[in-house]
């Protein structure tokens, strides 16, 4: 995949600080979810918790973001017990910078909401690979093995 610079985003954290794209300095996971509390992402954001200490010991950082409010997020990272800050997106300037909003299907309704997707970012800023599209089962996992084998080779 063609390395691409990451788009600049600026976002509330939960760790009651501003994320911003450009200073990070290191590699990162970047993945979108949907909503706080559902099965779904209650799942994903347990894969990454139980995952993380070997993405942390990869030199790799995890940011989840999502549209819902800091104390929803702060809600749900105390109910999981997630060891990484989730990013607040309340004005979708994230999301549509990373192009993840989408027309959905949801009870036989039409809703716009966030695609599940997944970039990973290094430490230069630039986005070295992309999942859309995600199915929860195995991705995370998916993701850290990516990592394995594409840093073993860099």
């Amino acid at each position: 995949m063609k390395t691409q610079p990451v788009p600049a985003i600026e976002l509330p954290s939960t760790s009651g600080q501003i994320f911003r794209s450009a200073e990070q300095g290191k590699p990162y996971v970047l993945y979108f979810y949907p909503k706080d509390g559902t099965p779904g992402c209650t799942t994903e954001g347990q894969d990454f918790a139980r995952l993380y200490p070997e993405f942390q010991a990869l030199g790799w950082a995890i940011h989840g973001v999502s549209r819902d409010s800091l104390k929803s997020h702060a809600n749900f990272k105390t109910k999981l017990g997630l060891p990484f800050d989730l990013l607040s997106d309340g004005e979708e300037s994230a999301c549509q910078a990373f192009d993840v909003i989408k027309m959905k299907n949801l009870y036989g309704k039409q809703v716009r909401g966030i695609e599940r997707s997944t970039f990973l970012v290094d430490e230069k800023g630039r986005v070295v690979q992309s999942w859309r599209g995600v199915k929860v089962p195995g991705h995370a996992q998916a993701v850290l093995d990516y990592i394995r084998t594409s840093t073993k080779s860099a």
